[in-house]
């Protein structure tokens, strides 16, 4: 089975324009998931996928200019744009990463796609219930479930976000969730806001002063658990905001 990552992302974010392209410790946020989700030992390929929209031609260029593969679709319509990109990657099986999440780990994107291969799932999160730091969201999936889903979701929320058709019907597919041995669940470690940007900016600086090599997601906690009050700059954010704002909106 071909297991091909897709990492959404998009420059019209409404709380941090831009974000994707922001600076962190010498590279683009886009840059580092990237980096981050090449690491996975049972990832086959990795393609990004943004939108047609204009103002998505700068990430474009960037991601051209690092020669990795993109596909652009529906701004709006993300479940489209998965599908079409993981047609066109023929993907047996598609891992969805989001674009804001630069501390994204190859250990926890492996963890999740075992469980998908040694259970004969439809879908694999670590995500219903979170357990892992908001920012380390790894979702697995069949093909046969995304193209089921494709065809048959037609709530707003459903289209823009993916998978919620999947997990709110557990009935049509079979589901499993991966829990961490400790909640770590209030853990913001995701970018959507200036808070968010500053806490990840602080993290990344105090370990690139100690000239250490890759950071993994113990290596953040060590780190947060050394400067406790750093989790007051974003704490107060609530966990997948965009997606009760999009339920309230079907």
């Amino acid at each position: 089975m071909k297991i091909v990552a897709i990492i959404q992302a998009r420059m019209g974010a409404s709380r941090l324009p831009g974000k994707v392209l922001l600076d962190i410790g010498g590279k683009k946020a886009i840059e580092l998931v990237w980096e981050r989700v090449s690491q996975s030992r049972k990832v086959a390929e990795i393609w990004l996928a943004t939108t047609t929209s204009p103002g998505d031609d700068e990430l474009y260029h960037f991601i051209a200019g690092k020669r990795i593969k993109c596909y652009r679709g529906s701004e709006f319509d993300v479940l489209d744009r998965y599908y079409q990109t993981a047609l066109l990657a023929a993907a047996g099986a598609v891992v969805r990463i989001t674009g804001d999440c630069p501390f994204i780990d190859p250990s926890v994107i492996d963890e999740v796609i075992a469980a998908f291969l040694e259970g004969n799932y439809d879908y694999v999160s670590n995500t219903h219930p979170p357990t892992f730091p908001d920012g380390l969201d790894v979702e697995v999936f069949s093909f046969a479930a995304l193209k089921k889903t494709w065809a048959e979701a037609i709530l707003k929320s459903e289209r823009e976000h993916v998978t919620s058709h999947i997990w709110n019907h557990p009935e049509k597919f079979k589901l499993k969730n991966v829990e961490s041995k400790k909640n770590y669940s209030r853990e913001r470690w995701t970018l959507d806001t200036k808070d968010d940007l500053e806490f990840i900016r602080r993290v990344v600086g105090e370990f690139q002063k100690h000239g250490k090599g890759f950071l993994s997601w113990l290596d953040i906690l060590d780190i947060v658990s050394q400067h406790p009050e750093w989790t007051s700059l974003n704490s107060h954010q609530r966990r997948n905001e965009g997606y009760f704002k999009s339920l309230a909106e079907d």
